[in-house]
């Protein structure tokens, strides 16, 4: 199978379960914020904003280093699940005790603590589902992830459900993230005994070094990304109110909610990027250059429309208790236009040996965010936090491009007349939408969507490669469909 055809199949995949489970992730959102109500929400969201920055150390790289690898040489496949697996068991102990030792010596409530705990369980848990999706991963079987991601939000729907349905308090509520991630590791691991992993000793303690030498720009990278997408909920609880912070995470939720596309894609091009790094740099162009276009087709529409129609967006899922979030997701849908576009440049790096790069960059880029939100929250609050996500990563785009030009992967004038054709087509949507504000949104994001591809068509947006492209992804979902 052609590379080309191989990352479309894995696309498609993990498209279907993505939107599967983006519409499970509106309906849990929903019910759960207005159900927790703005406060309680934040508490879960500071919850989940530490046990996301401490969750990385259970890690340090290692999931990544072994996509890589094995993707390069399946043979290594339980030297890797077997070693990895017990270092990572240390790792996960040693997170739980520093996780639940810095929350309470930062004084935050009992209840909160509860609470970080429970879900700092739950990461732990994911920490070896994680790892098994690595092996899926560089096998490029997208399904079984796809299956298992599907599993997760339809376990957290019904449990929430549940939760909700009993009126659970916001620390026994707490356990859903724990039930969840346990189905989602039971369906994965019987699936990597069944189909990748042959039981046999092969501890070996010299492996240990190595590895976590090699994966450990990875993981700094990782750790440095985690602390600008997360510090900024840590220091509003920590700055400001439970409140607060749940209003800022009503509008980063759906952020994250829109952060699906480009992490479905970057799951399924790393694994061939990085063979076609050794292999074929030419392909390797193309398949950088490719992706990094598709993602601003889909990225630049999706903030515009979202900043016209935030209002509506957040009175439908949340409810007026959460009007003021607004502003936040005008902002922040920003940031996602800047992730969507840096996507394809941290993938490429990332297949490419690539990582002192992208450690560096996230670094400085950790502290600049680190920094800003140390000015701009005390004054203007979520608003602040906003405007300094989207600032970082916008350096991180810019950044990431600088280092990858000197290669070539890009193209500066080609890549500028492109996003000025993306910016037009979708400036028309968005005069087109402001327009019609006045028709049911379920009505105007398709209309939208319509007139937006239209205006890209016009304008001659996709080429002769994209069509070739978009034929052999119709006929690979015409081949799994038979």
């Amino acid at each position: 199978m052609k590379p080309v055809e191989r990352i479309a199949k894995n696309t498609i995949a993990l498209f279907l379960s993505n939107a599967f489970i983006l519409a499970l992730s509106f309906i849990y959102t929903m019910y759960v914020a207005r159900y927790l109500g703005v406060e309680g929400y934040g508490i879960i969201s500071t919850a989940l904003a530490f046990t996301g920055i401490f969750g990385i150390l259970t890690d340090l790289g290692l999931t990544q280093l072994t996509v890589r690898d094995i993707a390069r040489d399946k043979g290594m496949v339980n030297l890797y699940l077997v070693n990895i697996a017990l270092i990572k068991l240390i790792l996960v102990v040693i997170t739980l005790a520093l996780l639940v030792a810095t929350v309470t010596l930062m004084g935050y409530s009992s209840t909160s603590i509860r609470v970080v705990f429970v879900i700092a369980l739950s990461v732990g848990v994911a920490a070896f589902t994680g790892l098994i999706n690595s092996i899926f991963q560089a096998y490029e079987r997208m399904q079984f992830v796809s299956i298992g991601n599907s599993i997760n939000s339809i376990a957290l729907l019904c449990a929430a459900l549940f939760a909700i349905s009993r009126g659970f308090d916001v620390v026994n509520f707490a356990f859903v993230y724990l039930f969840a991630n346990l189905a989602t590791f039971v369906y994965s691991f019987a699936v990597l005994v069944r189909d990748f992993f042959k039981p046999k000793s092969q501890i070996d303690l010299s492996f240990w070094g190595p590895v976590l030498r090699e994966a450990l720009p990875f993981g700094l990278t990782s750790v440095f990304i985690t602390i600008y997408y997360w510090t900024d909920s840590v220091m509003l609880s920590y700055m400001k109110s439970y409140e607060v912070v749940g209003l800022y995470n009503a509008a980063y939720r759906l952020m994250i909610v829109l952060l699906v596309v480009p992490g479905v894609l970057s799951m399924a091009i790393i694994p061939a990027m990085s063979k076609l790094y050794v292999n074929s740099k030419d392909m390797l162009r193309f398949t950088q250059q490719r992706s990094f276009k598709y993602l601003a087709v889909i990225g630049f529409p999706i903030g515009v429309g979202t900043t016209i129609l935030s209002d509506e967006i957040i009175l439908l899922i949340f409810g007026e208790e959460y009007a003021r979030a607004a502003i936040a997701l005008k902002i922040l849908v920003w940031s996602s236009v800047c992730i969507f576009l840096s996507s394809s440049f941290s993938s490429l790096l990332r297949s490419s040996n690539g990582q002192m790069a992208l450690l560096r960059i996230t670094a400085l880029c950790a502290m600049e965010n680190v920094i800003l939100n140390l000015v701009a929250i005390p004054a203007y609050s979520y608003a602040g936090a906003s405007v300094t996500t989207v600032i970082t990563e916008f350096s991180v785009l810019v950044l990431f491009a600088l280092v990858t030009l000197k290669d070539r992967y890009w193209e500066p004038a080609q890549t500028s007349a492109l996003i000025s054709k993306i910016i037009i087509a979708s400036l028309l949507m968005g005069c087109f939408v402001f327009a019609l504000r006045f028709l049911s949104i379920f009505l105007l994001v398709p209309l939208g969507a319509a007139f937006y591809f239209a205006a890209a068509y016009i304008l001659r947006i996709f080429d002769e490669d994209d069509k070739a492209i978009f034929y052999r992804i119709l006929r690979v979902k015409g081949e799994e469909k038979s």
